[in-house]
């Protein structure tokens, strides 16, 4: 897929646009990136039937741009504003705290180009110099650099795994393949993985690793052998697969997806039962007799055991709540009934809210809340309280005319002193106000957590969105005492969110199964900019199960009259 590489493209251009102070076009590249970032299917396939055009938010000027990169391979808009301002953005911009006038002024003041320059401008202490700089903005852009350092060479699970899939599915469709897998970090459904494993069954372990090395967007084969194949694709990942025969293919499914830990453990309880395991099968000790393997299921039953699910294989306590039959009933997809966290083109969204419901009813919601954004946080094209009229009489229309039921939601910006973007007889007017922090990432614990209690002390703010802010593999996101937090959070029934954001995944895995051990209710929401967005949700859920959550632990598991009542 050439999702990836396009979304990148698209969001550089962005950002030379946005050092250009070209306000207008920066929006529609971004929002253009977000819809070919929540793209189900193939650009290139998109751009080849032409229909590029077709997608939302994407018009003529967008299209030829991806058209030119798809066909050649480089885009000429992108070397012309690159020329223009010899700024490294795609690397600079990593940087949390870099904003365009930042970059502008590190260029101008001190030519600044790339983190080379960056790094040796800091170790000068002459950042510190600058005015409207200092020495805390020097501290922040040093720490924001090792934050970055330590991300580099991992992908994001939204990055990794719809590459995978397609492998997967390339590989299913061949008939000398008996069962294909992901493994691996992957399908313990990691917020970042380092490189993709895939397991396959086959009798003809030559014609599977023949056709994996060949694959179309494989760039460079690292290894090759008779049953094992290391390759680099396209998209930067490293793809390791392993071919086992049928008979063994459940262990080692269960051996190469636990991660170390996990398997440790498994193997000492199988030595005290009297076996030995390992990714050639479960053995009897005395006789070296192959007892087990096939499916992980035998595996773990053979054990004495329930089955545990993958994303729960960390030993964190898995073991001894499979011994005492208390392993969680985690949450799936089919369990969501509703989605109450989605923009439309009222304020930074590329679909109206009839196309957006129109495509919730379609993947099986029973209702949705439109939340866009509302105060004045520009950057989101929030709205007033006459917009907010206006849309109101939207939303009732389109809910009428598709016998649909839409809340009317909004996404407010939680202020430094804790009070909302919007006065309380404005948020009283809402079904659902989503309270988030959109500034001040880098604020100490304590006074971050006095500003996220306030926002939760006001009786109209519902849900608080992406909690932390974190943007993953760029930005750490606000630091909270969280035992005050989950406390507070369950003293004034507030709910907190799982974005379903592939770049986001906030609440994480640990801070999930905090609040849920503290008795607050979640919801997990896709914060879709677009109709493909909705499709999102699949990654909150996957983070959901990390963090050992239930259907009952979840507010839009409910049919909506329940669901309300949950709320303050």
């Amino acid at each position: 897929m050439k999702n990836k590489e396009v979304v990148d493209l698209l969001n550089k251009i962005a950002d030379y646009l946005e050092l250009n102070e070209e306000g207008f076009k920066v929006r529609a590249y971004r929002g253009a990136a977000l819809v070919v970032e929540g793209l189900s299917e193939d650009i290139f396939d998109v751009w080849k039937n032409g229909k590029l055009e077709e997608l939302p938010g994407i018009g003529e000027g967008i299209a030829k741009t991806i058209s030119d990169f798809l066909k050649k391979g480089k885009s000429k808009y992108f070397m012309e504003l690159k020329k223009k301002t010899p700024i490294d953005v795609g690397q600079l911009g990593k940087i949390e705290g870099l904003g365009p006038k930042t970059l502008l002024k590190l260029y101008k003041k001190l030519r600044v180009k790339n983190l080379k320059d960056l790094e040796r401008v800091i170790k000068k202490r002459e950042i510190r110099k600058l005015e409207g700089m200092g020495e805390l903005s020097e501290k922040n852009i040093l720490r924001s650099i090792k934050f970055t350092k330590s991300s580099k060479g991992r992908a994001s699970l939204g990055e990794a795994l719809p590459v995978a899939e397609e492998i997967v599915l390339n590989l299913k469709n061949q008939k000398f393949v008996l069962s294909v897998d992901v493994c691996g970090s992957l399908r313990r459904g990691k917020e970042t993985i380092g490189d993709v494993d895939i397991l396959v069954a086959s009798q003809d372990s030559k014609k599977v690793i023949e056709f994996f090395s060949a694959l179309d967007n494989v760039k460079q084969v690292l290894s090759k052998g008779s049953t094992k194949s290391s390759v680099r694709i396209t998209e930067g990942l490293q793809v390791d697969l392993r071919v086992v025969e049928k008979n063994i293919y459940g262990a080692a499914l269960n051996y190469f997806t636990g991660n170390k830990e996990h398997n440790i453990v498994l193997r000492k309880i199988a030595i005290q039962k009297g076996f030995k395991l390992s990714e050639y099968g479960l053995f009897d000790k005395k006789n070296n007799r192959l007892v087990g393997g096939k499916t992980e299921k035998d595996i773990y039953k053979k054990l004495g055991m329930k089955f545990i699910p993958p994303e729960l294989r960390e030993n964190e306590g898995e073991f001894e709540a499979a011994k005492k039959g208390n392993l969680p009933r985690l949450i799936n997809q089919k369990d969501l009934r509703g989605d109450l966290q989605m923009h439309s083109t009222w304020s930074d969204g590329n679909g109206s809210v009839e196309e957006m419901a129109i495509a919730a009813k379609k993947i099986g919601h029973e209702y949705i809340a439109i939340t866009d954004h509302g105060g004045k946080l520009k950057i989101a094209n929030a709205l007033n309280l006459s917009r907010i009229k206006k849309q109101f009489k939207e939303i009732k229309k389109v809910s009428k005319k598709l016998r649909f039921p839409i809340l009317k939601g909004v996404e407010v910006d939680i202020k430094a002193n804790g009070r909302m973007g919007l006065s309380n007889p404005i948020l009283k007017q809402f079904d659902i106000v989503v309270g988030s922090i959109h500034s001040g990432f880098r604020e100490d614990k304590n006074k971050a957590t006095k500003r996220l209690v306030s926002a939760m002390e006001n009786e109209h703010v519902d849900i608080i969105g992406h909690p932390t802010g974190r943007l993953i593999g760029k930005r750490k996101g606000v630091d909270f005492e969280w035992a005050e937090i989950f406390q507070k959070a369950k003293q004034t029934k507030t709910v907190f969110e799982i974005n379903s954001y592939p770049s986001r995944l906030d609440l994480s895995d640990v801070n999930i199964r905090r609040a849920i051990n503290s008795g607050v209710k979640l919801v997990i929401s896709t914060d879709a900019h677009n109709i493909d967005n909705l499709r999102l949700i699949k990654y909150g859920i996957t983070t959901a199960r990390r963090g050992w959550a239930e259907k009952k632990h979840v507010i839009n598991t409910r049919k909506m009259k329940g669901m309300i009542k949950l709320l303050k």
